[in-house]
């Protein structure tokens, strides 16, 4: 039963190969640095630390696009062509073939993650690049686990790329805007601020807290917080065991 899930998921890592995927993350990498560079000849003071952070937040979103764009096109092409179809009329489970892309496409997250990271050497310590590369892979992961849950459930290739970058915007900025509802500039204890205060929160509590995966201060500072690892690493392993529960429940509600 093992053989079915390796085979599914070395195709899916070799059409990320075949499509030329990597000929993106190449020029970006070339880009990254060029643009780094150039944000540090501008800087006066402290170019190195500035661009560290302007690199990992460029990294952060064109890792995260690349990624997503990938697992959603690739996944829709094979349900547009019947492939998954043929694959279902084998004797094989559902959960074989969903496996096998999660694990092809971990792959593919793996390799764009290590290579996009590339550029932060030139200008961080080694070990908080390590720490700051192996959470972004984390993150990745989880917007991974996403975008097949989304397209399984959606089937619509502009719909699930909307929600998927709204859920990605809204986990990164969650923290800011719980500070903004609570502190709001004219202080109003009203039915309607608590009620918004409590809808945030709900909200807040639902998403993975992005703000704590890939930091900046990582890299600007030298210094990582072992417990931030920690917390990276248990999101990580309870948003992808739930995304992926609920993408085997739709898959397996699906009539072929």
């Amino acid at each position: 039963m093992k053989y079915p899930v390796w085979a599914i998921a070395r195709y899916s890592l070799l059409e990320a190969v075949r499509s030329h995927i990597f000929l993106l993350v190449l020029p970006g990498v070339i880009i990254l640095f060029g643009i780094s560079q150039f944000v540090g000849e501008l800087a006066v003071t402290e170019s190195r630390e500035i661009q560290a952070a302007i690199t990992a937040y460029i990294i952060r979103v064109l890792a995260v696009f690349i990624i997503c764009l990938f697992v959603v096109l690739s996944c829709l092409r094979e349900f547009n062509e019947k492939t998954v179809d043929i694959i279902f009329a084998l004797p094989v489970p559902r959960y074989v073939y969903y496996l096998g892309k999660l694990f092809g496409f971990s792959g593919l997250v793996v390799i764009v993650a290590v290579l996009f990271s590339l550029p932060l050497f030139l200008y961080a310590d080694m070990m908080p690049v390590v720490y700051w590369s192996i959470s972004l892979v984390c993150e990745l992961f989880i917007m991974m686990s996403l975008s097949l849950l989304f397209l399984l459930t959606l089937g619509n290739a502009t719909v699930t790329l909307s929600l998927i970058f709204a859920f990605y915007v809204l986990s990164r900025t969650i923290n800011s805007i719980q500070l903004i509802a609570a502190s709001p500039v004219i202080e109003a204890s009203t039915f309607s601020q608590h009620l918004i205060t409590g809808i945030i929160d709900i909200i807040a509590f639902l998403l993975p807290d992005f703000s704590r995966f890939a930091q900046t201060a990582w890299l600007m500072t030298g210094s990582v917080v072992i417990n931030d690892i920690s917390f990276v690493f248990l999101q990580t392993m309870v948003y992808v065991v739930l995304l992926s529960a609920a993408a085997l429940f739709d898959l397996y509600r699906k009539e072929f």
